[in-house]
């Protein structure tokens, strides 16, 4: 009984999100904690599939952390974690947001995103030990900081923003329309948010962790144009103008667009040669941008506008915009007289 419990179980917890790690980058491996001697084993897991576990399950239960570690620059991620015993209830959860990168949930301070939490296997007899009738769920926020990236985190100072006692099985679906980490300037929070389900302690375990996922959030990008003022009069060359841009979106794209005419983000544009900045990393950056082969962009005098656009998995913004007159007509003031 006991083998055929360690297989179904660590075959559950081995199906969850191990297949989100990049064989390449990452490595992996689960940490089992056996109740209640404290017994802890860690065992190499691949990227997807399913293996025994090293150690039975003993009566007082035990607990699985999936990790996986990043090697440059070294940092290790909790993905998920489960506790299964002999009468515990079983928990699964995950979260959504529109951004599909796989390792680890991430998203914005300004987008919504989704917690799934499904529990299984609760009780409600009158003889039913008290850890098999109800979990908690808990809700935790942690900033990492102006500039964070969370990593050397520690999440044992995380902030407790909610919990509730749930005592029914089936899915709780909760839709997060802005992050609540903590931070006076709520367009650029960074850190994370944990949503985790716990069992009730008994006299075999104390209260442990069912499962728990968590979602980095990140800032919305800023930038700054120096160079050039909107309502400037070009009467020459074009200047060269300097974007200083912040916190880009970890999967984002930047390009400065000129177009006739007043501003206006619809119109399609030209983009600026030399302009196109393209990120793909795992935490926010900055970058500086520059502005100084443009003049075969601009070819006619009168109003024109330039658009510093980035496109992200939350779609194609305006970070900042300016207009300016180009005026490169010559005018000659004089007469012409004769005389006889």
């Amino acid at each position: 009984m006991k083998t055929n419990f360690k297989i179904v179980l660590f075959a559950v917890i081995a199906a969850v999100s191990v297949s989100a790690a990049n064989a390449q980058t990452y490595t992996n491996f689960i940490r089992q904690t056996q109740f209640p001697t404290g017994v802890v084993w860690d065992a190499s897991v691949i990227s997807s599939g399913t293996q025994l576990s090293p150690l039975a399950i003993d009566p007082g239960g035990a607990s699985f952390e999936l990790w996986t570690v990043k090697s440059t620059p070294l940092t290790s991620y909790l993905l998920n974690s489960k506790f299964v015993g002999t009468y515990i209830p079983l928990a699964w959860s995950y979260v959504v947001s529109e951004d599909p990168y796989e390792t680890i949930p991430r998203t914005r301070a300004d987008r919504p995103f989704w917690v799934y939490i499904y529990i299984s296997g609760l009780l409600n007899g009158a003889t039913d030990p008290v850890p098999s009738k109800s979990v908690k769920l808990l809700r935790h926020v942690q900033s990492y900081g102006a500039g964070g990236t969370g990593i050397v985190l520690d999440r044992s100072l995380a902030t407790l923003f909610s919990t509730s006692t749930v005592n029914v099985n089936g899915w709780y679906v909760t839709n997060i329309n802005l992050s609540s980490i903590p931070g006076a300037d709520r367009s650029k929070i960074r850190g994370e948010e944990r949503f985790s389900v716990y069992s009730q302690a008994d006299y075999q375990a104390p209260e442990l962790q069912l499962t728990a996922q968590t979602i980095q959030v990140w800032p919305v990008a800023t930038s700054t144009v120096t160079g050039i003022t909107s309502g400037a009069i070009i009467k020459g060359a074009m200047p060269t103008v300097t974007v200083n841009l912040t916190d880009l979106y970890p999967d984002s794209r930047v390009y400065a667009k000129a177009y006739p005419g007043a501003a206006n983000i619809n119109t399609t544009g030209t983009v600026v040669p030399g302009s196109a900045v393209i990120i793909y990393e795992t935490i926010p950056q900055n970058r500086i941008l520059t502005l100084n082969d443009w003049n075969r962009v601009v070819t006619d005098d009168g109003v024109w506008t330039v658009d510093i656009m980035t496109a992200t998995p939350f779609g194609t913004e305006r970070l900042s915009t300016f207009t300016f007159t180009v005026d490169r007509t010559i005018k000659l003031n004089g007469a012409v007289t004769s005389s006889d």
